[in-house]
């Protein structure tokens, strides 16, 4: 079979003799996985690639070395470490920091869903999404990709077009009428015109605002406006209002929440024109003695020209959205010639962009890179995968419990069953009052009741509980912290009081319990930087 063409690469441009191989087909490992919806066997990315099936295990392993993937049977899964690299470019672009707060408050205002897209070449890629939590509601992603003609932002940021890019839109719309290189959004069901966008785009550049009525699928409508750089006058993004035609006609959006759009637009633009500049944060450490460690270590298993590539991506980030080649060698600790060959193959797959400074800024197609799948994930998906692992290790059931909206309840939200004859079973969404006789609650309520929005010390370590659920049940909890360090969850253990006593608790279970934790809140912490992560 084909490798499936994905709008990543210009399928016209050449090789550069000096592009990093390796490195190319590790990001279309990545691709093909980010567009299978974050899982795919080792046979299957074998098919959509067209690469050797040695060379897939290969660099199946070396993103697995580095936690951008993590193996389950046969299956690659993308882990939430690899959103490092989409957090790299959002953190780099400060829209999502400095607008995103404006794109809620008119979500909760309008109680409709808001979006913040950015050109993508002839596409759009969403940066922020502030959602409404309804049975019909989007299903929209950070990072998700889209084709500009079949939506409101697109004949905006097409009024900036130039020849060229017209060009590349008329030859991508040639080879792929029905958008399959684009899985966020179903197939075209039909072919419009070219000069249907043309002359949506027209409208738009006369207008100042444009319209989705029902492109993308039935039912769906859109209003956008843009958001111009105060700097420049270009496009920094363009912000929509998105509804369902069961509550919002395309011309009552037009009509209604056009206006107040266009106020939420001004005042972020005014957040632009104000922001004082961002203070560069410090960079990624020790990553090319790192990479040179791993391959001491795993030999030919780990490709070391992939995992330092990727990691140039990550010397981006807040105040260090233009770099010069000296600077990205500095900050990664890579050689200058190394840094260089990874830029020259991320500029030929359209991840970086050269300015005319003589410097190099991430596109928005970094999103591509594994980002998707994982906005929004929520925490218990999150802790699963070390949940498993926490049981296999200390052979006893694991779980991650939180407080219930009320706050007078604790609820279990994800747990993993020791393989015991007797053995404690506590079923996915058991409830229990929260209370201090309890370990979980004791977890729980130590950081409610100390005061929860200051990170208070009254916040517990740990806490042991004796027969707390029923006679002859021993239970250990830890906290789980967000990334303010507030604790959101408390990840426990349950063991029969003849199996264990209390001081093999404390001694045995309690450090492994710890680094659970730990590795849990290092999932959270990438996963939330720019997505909320529902606690259940």
């Amino acid at each position: 079979m084909p490798a499936r063409t994905t709008p990543t690469a210009a399928p016209d441009s050449q090789v550069p003799e000096e592009a990093v191989t390796p490195l190319i087909r590790g990001v279309a490992v990545l691709e093909e996985l980010t567009a299978a919806g974050g899982t795919m066997s080792a046979s299957a990315l074998e098919r959509a690639t067209g690469l050797a099936r040695s060379t897939v295990d290969r660099i199946v392993a070396t993103l697995a070395r580095m936690e951008y993937v993590r193996l389950d049977g046969r299956d690659a899964v993308l882990t939430p470490h690899v959103m490092e690299l989409g957090n790299a470019y959002l953190a780099a672009l400060r829209l999502p920091a400095l607008l995103g707060r404006r794109a809620d408050a008119l979500a909760d205002e309008l109680d409709e869903s808001v979006s913040l897209a950015v050109a993508d070449r002839d596409g759009i890629r969403f940066i922020h999404q502030a959602t409404r939590r309804r049975a019909m509601s989007l299903s929209f992603r950070i990072g998700d990709l889209l084709p500009a003609e079949r939506t409101a932002p697109g004949p905006l940021f097409a009024t900036e077009w130039t020849d060229a890019d017209w060009t590349h839109w008329r030859a991508r719309r040639t080879t792929d009428p029905k958008d399959g290189t684009f899985p966020a959004v179903p197939p075209a069901p039909e072919v419009r015109p070219d000069a249907d966008f043309v002359r949506r785009t027209e409208r738009a550049a006369a207008d100042g605002w444009s319209l989705d009525d029902q492109l993308i699928e039935p039912g769906l409508v859109a209003v956008s406006a843009p958001v111009r750089d105060p700097r420049t006058g270009r496009l920094a993004c363009v912000a929509s209002v998105v509804s369902h035609t069961s509550r919002h006609t395309a011309a009552d959006l037009r009509d209604t929440l056009l206006p107040r759009l266009r106020t939420a637009v001004a005042e972020m633009e005014q957040d632009l024109r104000q922001a004082p500049p961002a203070a560069p944060g410090p960079p990624p450490a020790g990553l090319a003695g790192w990479t040179g460690a791993s391959k001491q270590e795993l030999g030919r298993e780990f490709i070391e020209s992939l995992a330092r590539g990727l990691t140039v991506l990550t010397a981006f980030g807040e105040g260090r959205e233009s770099l010069t080649l000296t600077e990205v060698a500095k900050a990664t600790g890579l050689a200058r010639a190394t840094a260089r060959r990874a830029l020259i193959t991320y500029d030929h797959l359209n991840l970086v962009a050269q300015t005319p400074h003589r410097t190099f800024t991430l596109t928005p197609r970094v999103l591509s890179l594994g980002f998707p799948p994982l906005a929004g994930t929520p925490l218990p998906r999150l802790a699963e995968p070390h949940l498993r692992t926490l049981t296999d290790r200390i052979r006893e059931t694991a779980y991650l419990a939180a407080l219930t909206e009320t706050g007078d309840e604790i609820q279990c939200t994800a747990r993993v069953t020791a393989h015991h004859v007797m053995r404690v079973d506590i079923p996915l969404g058991t409830r229990l009052p929260a209370t201090t006789g309890t370990a979980v609650g004791r977890v729980l309520l130590s950081h409610a009741h100390g005061g929860s929005d200051d990170g208070d010390s009254d916040d517990l370590d740990y806490a042991l509980a004796d027969e707390e659920w029923e006679q002859g049940v021993r239970t250990l909890a830890v906290p789980v912290h967000d990334r303010a360090g507030r604790t959101i969850a408390a990840l426990a253990t349950s063991t029969h009081t003849a199996r264990r006593t209390a001081e093999d608790c404390v001694d045995t279970l309690l450090p492994a319990l710890t680094t659970t934790a730990t590795h849990i809140e290092a999932a959270l912490h990438t996963a939330s930087r720019f997505t909320p992560v529902p606690v259940t």
